[in-house]
């Protein structure tokens, strides 16, 4: 089961924490976060699963930043969230989407107790102009039925800003 936007707001701040939070983003069942004023991409053109790979970092102006097709940027969102009873899924907007922008290409789902800001997997199939503190994304909550542990550590919990892939680190294991 989803969570409705009233139920979201009835559970913020207790099993739900989304900051900083403003009420006229929530949706029917789902809330709007925002992209955060900077970019990360990806210096060499081929990537190694097994080795950290080099990033550099883009500030988005005021103005917009013209993202290029075929060049994949990680963003994050404004807004830490934390969830210690439901499931956060991630997902672009209708919107977004309609401009041939994808916000978040694979990984949407989310665990039960992660706390963080959302790294976004940002991709377009022709120009587009990004501005930053643009809504640009949609957190939304399932129900789980059954016992459940809470995700207490990772390579991407209390994540602080943009997160790379860190893959390589399971193949120190």
């Amino acid at each position: 089961m989803i969570l409705s936007g009233q139920e979201i707001k009835k559970h913020m701040g207790k099993e739900i924490i989304i900051e900083p939070f403003d009420e006229k983003r929530i949706n029917p069942n789902s809330y709007n976060l925002s992209l955060a004023g900077e970019l990360l991409v990806y210096d060499n053109h081929v990537l190694d699963m097994k080795e950290p790979n080099p990033v550099s970092r883009i500030i988005i102006p005021e103005d917009g930043f013209l993202l290029e097709p075929n060049r994949l940027y990680l963003g994050r969102t404004n807004e830490y969230t934390s969830t210690s009873r439901y499931v956060p899924m991630l997902e672009g907007r209708s919107s977004t989407g309609r401009l041939g922008l994808f916000i978040h290409v694979t990984a949407g789902f989310g665990d039960i107790g992660f706390s963080g800001y959302w790294t976004l997997e940002i991709f377009c199939v022709q120009p587009v102009r990004i501005y930053p503190n643009v809504e640009i994304c949609q957190i939304y909550y399932h129900d789980i039925d059954g016992e459940y542990e809470l995700y207490k550590s990772g390579k991407y919990q209390n994540n602080t800003g943009i997160q790379p892939s860190l893959m390589y680190k399971d193949f120190e294991k």
